[in-house]
């Protein structure tokens, strides 16, 4: 019921903007000024109701594919600005783990150093004996303890048994291709939950990605205190760093941002498409740049797998990205489920231009944004893009680091980054072997049916000869024109045979029987009327992340 409470004044809103009149009524259009207070009051619910649902407000403000743009920039507030619990219930979960705190620390600050949905870090000081028996830690060495958030667990069983609950009214108020992401986000939010609240695993997947990366020293990835680590508690050597948007102090120390965006990018193109394990979180709560330019990652709560085909699939896409092989990257887009096989992909082609063209720092035509809205507008368009759960936090990843690397470098080339690390790792040479492979057995195959297609052909003008030869046709209608004519007629038919019977009822003076009619005959032109109403189109506007951030700037 609090949950409910909570989210009314919004469901109202979205109902209304369905149908005006919540049964009945044409949609409402909604201006830019009303989404964002919107976002603002969904803000404030999500705080409100706890951790559970900051943690939903956070994996949304990276899921482009369920929310327009301005909910996405009100709710990335949620990856820094959360609220810390109070540190008597946080010492309480640190001693029932660990024992007495004075035994474990020989200092520990009580003022958390960050605050996340489900636990907070605090900064301490490892006793010299605890400490003795490790070769590779000074005496005495600072460390991050990371603390889960006291009585957690039932929360989010009960918070994640309502948000299951409430999923069927939420599927109401969006579209199918959403509908398909939102219920994959929920999916993806139960497991994502349970998995970031077990510190077990998070060491686990700390010390695998630090062992990819050992040796590397552009990267930074703390160590794991095992001695001082639990399924609630996880104590990490401590790492100072200038968070990574922090651009202003980044220059004050002479630090390349372009190498350091670089840096970042190779590093998740190593992890997503070479070692299939990564970081999933990299937004710049979660990132830090040492004094010597090392990029620094905290915080491995939200970490994944690729599977070796989404691997492939992956390397297919950056491949045909850098080969600016439009149809090569709508493919593969639509092999790893990314998009819909119906979409157009005439303007699915010219969209990815577009996305080319920026990822590239290049600025973007207004007139070839508006042309693409219109060719979206005058046709039954559906969201063409869906988000399979074996991808949603890639995507995540990709999305975050995009904005991340942006602002560090407004110019930042993409494309040339993803084409020098494919080429370094051999992935290009591969693919063009691949395509010759291909090739050639393309050509053999064309061969053999060139050598059969003569007999066929004659023996099929053997049968036209002998008028023996029949074609079937069928007819794809996927937008419904034969329905809708066929309703038309239908609609006329009743139309012309109600105006004939009221004319005859009133000429027989039976008047209740004419009025009869005539209401038939009202409902009838209003259905035959909205027969050929065109659908209202949603407004969209594509989100460049670099044009944004200059208008931005510009603002500011």
């Amino acid at each position: 019921m609090v949950v409910v409470w909570q989210f009314l004044p919004l469901l109202i809103a979205y109902a209304r903007d369905r149908r005006r009149f919540f049964l009945f009524g044409r949609p409402r259009q909604v201006d830019p000024e009303t989404h964002r207070h919107r976002a603002e009051v969904l803000l404030e619910s999500l705080l409100t109701l706890g951790p559970t649902f900051i943690k939903l407000g956070q994996l949304l403000s990276t899921r482009p594919d369920i929310l327009p743009p301005s909910y996405i920039e009100v709710l990335a507030s949620l990856q820094d600005d959360v609220p810390p619990a109070e540190w008597a219930g946080a010492k309480a979960v640190l001693e029932d783990e660990l024992g007495p705190l004075e035994d474990n620390f020989a200092a520990f600050e009580t003022e958390a150093i960050s605050g996340a949905s489900l636990g907070q870090v605090y900064r301490a000081r490892l006793d010299a004996e605890t400490d003795s028996g490790r070769d590779n830690l000074d005496y005495g060495r600072d460390v991050a303890v990371k603390i889960r958030r006291p009585e957690i667990e039932p929360l989010v069983k009960a918070d994640l048994r309502v948000i299951r609950w409430s999923l069927p009214i939420l599927l109401y108020f969006v579209g199918e291709s959403r509908a398909f992401s939102l219920e994959n986000l929920a999916d993806e939010f139960a497991k994502t939950i349970r998995e970031e609240m077990d510190y077990e695993r998070e060491a686990a997947m700390l010390q695998e990605i630090r062992d990819n990366f050992d040796g590397d020293d552009r990267f930074v990835i703390p160590d794991v205190i095992e001695s001082h680590s639990g399924p609630r508690v996880l104590t990490m050597e401590y790492i100072e760093g200038t968070k990574i948007n922090d651009v202003e102090e980044l220059d004050r120390k002479g630090i390349d941002r372009t190498q350091v965006a670089e840096d970042l990018q190779r590093s998740y193109l190593q992890m997503i498409i070479d070692d299939g394990v990564f970081h999933a979180d990299p937004h710049p709560g979660n990132l830090a740049v040492t004094d010597e330019g090392q990029v620094v990652f905290y915080d491995f709560g939200m970490s994944g797998r690729v599977d070796e085909f989404i691997q492939q699939k992956i390397v297919e896409f950056y491949i045909a990205v850098a080969n600016q092989d439009i149809d090569a990257i709508l493919d593969a887009l639509t092999e790893i489920g990314t998009l819909s096989p119906d979409a157009d992909r005439a303007v699915m082609a010219e969209v990815m231009e577009l996305a080319i063209q920026d990822a590239r720092g290049e600025d973007i035509e207004q007139y070839r944004v508006n042309q693409i809205i219109g060719q979206i507008e005058d046709s039954i368009y559906e969201f063409p893009f869906r988000l399979p759960k074996n991808l949603a936090l890639v995507l995540r990843v990709a999305t975050v680091v995009e904005g991340v690397c942006v602002t560090l470098d407004s110019e930042f080339d993409f494309i040339d980054t993803a084409t020098s690390y494919l080429t370094e790792q051999g992935y290009r040479e591969e693919s063009i072997r691949k395509y010759l492979e291909e090739s050639g057995q393309q050509l053999r195959r064309t061969g053999e049916s060139l050598t059969r297609i003569a007999p066929k052909a004659e023996r099929t003008l053997d049968r036209l000869e002998r008028d023996d030869q029949f074609i079937r046709i069928g007819v794809e209608d996927s937008n419904g024109v034969f329905t809708t004519l066929a309703k038309r007629i239908i609609y006329g038919l009743l139309l012309t045979m109600s105006l004939f019977s009221m004319g005859v009822l009133y000429a027989l003076e039976a008047p209740e029987a004419s009025v009869v009619a005539a209401v038939f005959s009202a409902v009838v032109v209003i259905q035959l009327y909205r027969s050929f109403r065109k659908p209202r189109s949603t407004r969209v506007r594509p989100q460049f992340t670099r044009q944004n951030l200059r208008q931005r700037r510009d603002e500011e």
